[in-house]
Parts: C-alpha cells; sequence; structure tokens
C-alpha cells in the first residue's frame, strides 16, 4: 500500500461521552466520574491533544454542552477540541452528531471515552492503518477460549481462537467513507438493527474490509465500579 505522511493529511477525531453508564451505579455519568483527580473522558482528551490528531469533536449527552465546555475544554485548556456537540439516542445518532461537526478531515478516528488509557502508539496505528487500508478497528486477539451458546444456554460452538480478536477503539475511517456508511445507515430504520460499533456500519454499507489493527490489553472501557479501579491500577497512580 501506498504510504502517506501524516503530515500531509488532515486527521479528525470524534470522542464519545454521552453515555448513561447505569453499571456504574452513581448519579455522575461515568464519562465525568474522577479517576486519580481528573474527569475519566479527559485522559483520551489529553491522549488527542498531544498525538497527531489536527482536531476533536467532542460528543456529549442532552443538556451537557455549555457545562463540557467549561469544564473539560476550557478548564484543562483543549486547543484541539474545535466543537462540543449534543448526541443522540443511540450510539449511532451520536457518531453520526460527530461527523456532522468534524469537517474537512482527510480521515477520521473514532474513539469511547470511556476508554482512559489510549496511547499515542494506538492512535498513530489507526490513523496509518486508515490511510492504507480506509478503515481499521484497534483490537486484541482474545486470550480466553470463546463458546457461542444456544437460547437455553447451553455450547453449541468453539470457534477457532485464533482468528478471533476483542474489538476496542478508535476506528478509524477514511473521512468520505464513514460519512457515506453513516448517511446510508440512518436512511432506513431497518439497517440499524444490532449495530454496536462503526465497523459494522462499514460493514453493512458494503465498504472494504476492516483492518485489524493493534490496540492495547490495557486499553479497557470502565464500564463498572470494579473497572475504575482496574484503569487505577493500569494507570500507576
Amino acid at each position: 500500500m501506498e504510504q502517506k505522511s501524516m503530515g500531509t493529511i488532515r486527521v479528525g477525531a470524534v470522542v464519545l461521552a454521552g453515555g448513561k453508564g447505569r453499571r456504574m451505579n452513581s448519579k455522575i455519568q461515568k464519562q465525568y466520574l474522577l479517576l486519580a483527580g481528573k474527569p475519566l473522558v479527559l485522559y483520551s482528551l489529553e491522549a488527542f491533544e498531544h498525538s497527531p490528531v489536527d482536531e476533536v469533536v467532542l460528543v456529549v449527552g442532552a443538556g451537557e454542552v455549555c457545562s463540557a465546555q467549561e469544564q473539560i475544554v476550557g478548564q484543562y485548556h483543549l486547543q484541539k477540541v474545535t466543537a462540543v456537540v449534543e448526541g443522540g439516542q443511540e450510539r449511532y445518532h451520536s457518531v453520526y452528531a460527530g461527523l456532522q461537526a468534524l469537517q474537512g478531515c482527510d480521515y477520521i478516528l473514532i474513539h469511547d471515552g470511556a476508554r482512559p488509557l489510549l496511547t499515542d502508539g494506538i492512535i498513530r496505528r489507526a490513523i496509518q492503518g486508515a490511510i492504507d487500508y480506509q478503515a481499521c478497528a484497534a483490537g486484541m486477539p482474545v486470550k480466553d477460549t470463546i463458546k457461542e451458546s444456544s437460547s437455553s444456554g447451553f455450547a453449541v460452538r468453539t470457534p477457532d481462537r485464533t482468528r478471533l480478536w476483542q474489538v476496542q477503539t478508535p476506528q478509524a475511517f477514511a473521512g468520505p467513507l464513514i460519512r457515506s456508511a453513516y448517511g446510508w445507515l440512518l436512511q432506513d430504520e431497518s439497517r440499524q438493527n444490532g449495530i454496536t460499533d462503526d465497523a459494522m456500519v462499514v460493514e453493512r454499507y458494503g465498504g472494504p474490509a476492516v483492518k485489524l489493527v493493534e490496540g492495547s490489553y490495557a486499553n479497557i472501557k470502565v464500564t463498572t465500579p470494579e473497572d475504575m479501579a482496574v484503569a487505577k491500577a493500569l494507570l500507576g497512580i
């Protein structure tokens, strides 16, 4: 594949921070819970701030735009966050809102703000994967044996573990591809059933095969209170 210099392209990122976080058992949305004294979402925003990404759009929940602008972007002096926008009912609505606010980018990374252990290396690999293949997703090979179950909870199949990956974010795409794929998705509700990540949107759209690039086993998604303790340990704090 032809290699392009990151210096000759414009890269944007959409960071999603609009989830309810019901499994955290907290009145505060998980993206704003303090992890070692800083809001959880700030970790990934700071990773993008010090990366080759040129601009970032932060997508938040209903009624949170002003507070996020003041308490996250302003307070921590995030220069690359060019917009804070309100998301929608489902994850794909929020991604689309972020894409609409992110104009003029050749390549776009989409990242869950609940993954605080994002690194510069992961970001760079995702960007290069998008340049080389048009579509890629960070992930890691699974360590455990996986069982497919029946509706009644009995194991019915054991997939070949050597071909299985646990998929993470960021997921990165050529700008025109991901915009077209999301536009296609939102034209018809029947296309939206079971969508859980951006790679699935491109797959259903019939786009290029999504390349899997190395993420990190430490790149966990904080979903439960136990995950906060794990994230703190991984940060070495």
